[in-house]
């Protein structure tokens, strides 16, 4: 599965599409996600005065560019591969594709 946009995907998203993928294929499967969230982003707590610095690290996120390849999944038919990248993706917030192996990206 690759993205055809620019976007931020945060940590939670990257685990919901985990565990999508672990419930659509089950053991029988191998997979790899191929983005890390590195980039935090921060945030000061409600109802703080402006000033004082910069807030807290509230969490992590990874930016994907189009043709970024997010996940690679094997082990599994065809068929129940595409039914289970297409759960996966509706738990992102940027469009994908879902490709083949050997196909031009």
């Amino acid at each position: 599965m690759k993205s055809l946009e620019f976007g931020r995907i945060f940590s939670n998203q990257i685990e919901a599409m985990r565990v999508a993928v672990v419930r659509g294929a089950g053991k029988k499967a191998k997979f790899w996600i191929r983005i890390f969230p590195h980039a935090p982003y921060t945030k000061k707590p409600a109802e703080v005065r402006m000033g004082g610095g910069k807030g807290d690290v509230e969490g992590w996120f990874a930016f994907v560019k189009p043709g970024t390849v997010i996940l690679e999944i094997t082990g599994i038919s065809e068929e129940e591969a595409e039914e289970v990248l297409r759960v996966a993706a509706s738990k992102l917030p940027v469009k994908t594709k879902i490709i083949k192996a050997g196909e031009v990206r």
